[in-house]
């Protein structure tokens, strides 16, 4: 296993013995999460024992235990006990990276703090562009996967027809070529899930025009045209703030309301 070596070491200490505002538990964790993402520690690799730990980063063997549990609950550190146990670096787990993203967005878009809006503004400055993607690096399969999302038809556990709009944004995404586009999607679709009141919407027939819209954009991503794929995307975007506000659970202590 690679340890941190020496010049890390001294580095925490100096980090330790200086920055005296953030606890020192968080150092370790902070000095240990980036050798892991710079794969200076890789997956499965054993760390040091804790008195080990506690000697290289000069703190007590607590403060070690508090920053290994830090680095267990973001799924990059792996406890076991036992003969054969220890912590081990951990091989990162999507799903419950993704979970853990939507977990924490989720509280915090629940309260008035965050608004649909500023969700959706968020997607505004990804989704178009990636949208050119899918239209300049989709393959055959990738045209039908988006084309066929563009005509899915409501479910009838869902049928406001949110389910397979998302599923058709998640398509595209996936059609960029470049995973981390749906993965940043992820998270902020499961908050609309719970933040809108998708009944409202299907009452008054709003995801029609928006089914329609799928179409246009799917179209645009079959004829290679990235031009026209990103813009009818971001006009889509634009045109779901009303409605989203609308069905906004939230909507009357919105932030931009006040």
């Amino acid at each position: 296993m690679t340890q941190p070596g020496p010049d890390s070491t001294r580095r925490g200490q100096a980090q330790l013995s200086v920055r005296r505002l953030r606890p020192a538990y968080q150092q370790v964790a902070d000095e240990l999460r980036g050798q892991i993402i710079a794969g200076t520690l890789q997956s499965g690799e054993r760390l040091p024992i804790e008195p080990e730990l506690a000697q290289l980063f000069g703190v007590s063997r607590s403060t070690v235990r508090e920053a290994l549990r830090v680095l267990v609950s973001q799924h990059l550190v792996e406890t076991t006990r036992g003969v054969q146990g220890g912590s081990f670096v951990a091989c990162p787990d999507t799903e419950k990276l993704i979970e853990d993203m939507s977990g924490a967005l989720g509280v915090l878009v629940m309260t008035p703090r965050l608004s649909v809006s500023q969700l959706l503004e968020a997607r505004i400055l990804f989704e178009p562009p990636a949208t050119r993607l899918a239209a300049d690096r989709a393959d055959r399969s990738g045209v039908q996967a988006v084309m066929a999302a563009a005509k899915a038809p409501r479910e009838r556990s869902d049928p406001s027809g949110f389910t397979p709009h998302i599923n058709f944004h998640a398509t595209v995404l996936m059609a960029s070529g470049n995973l981390m586009l749906p993965l940043m999607l992820e998270p902020v679709t499961e908050v609309l899930r719970v933040r809108l009141e998708r009944r409202r919407a299907h009452e008054r027939g709003l995801w029609d025009d928006i089914d329609r819209c799928h179409i246009d954009i799917a179209t645009a991503i079959a004829r290679g045209d990235g031009d026209s794929a990103e813009e009818t995307m971001r006009r889509h975007l634009l045109d779901l703030l009303p409605l989203y506000e609308e069905i906004d659970i939230h909507h009357d202590v919105s932030p931009d309301r006040r």
